[in-house]
């Protein structure tokens, strides 16, 4: 038994409802968005592939290596 949205009935079953709930006039804006949405999302998928080691490089250029300074303490306090 197929349980999910392999099946096609059920994709066809998604996208009458789905006809019937936003209407045949928001339908296609709808599905442009969500093409664009998901052509970003590849988009920076692939963008941000770099390797750990690329990313370590570019921190260290960027000064991510430098040290912290000492840390604040609440007024009443000593450190």
């Amino acid at each position: 038994m197929s349980v999910g949205i392999e099946n096609p009935v059920h994709l066809l079953f998604i996208a009458v409802v789905a006809l019937i709930v936003l209407g045949p006039k928001r339908l296609p804006a709808l599905a442009r968005a969500l093409g664009q949405a998901v052509r970003e999302f590849r988009a920076s998928l692939e963008q941000g592939s770099e390797s750990p080691g690329e990313l370590e490089s570019s921190a260290h250029a960027s000064g991510g290596d430098q040290a912290m300074g000492e840390p604040t303490h609440p007024p009443g306090q000593s450190g």
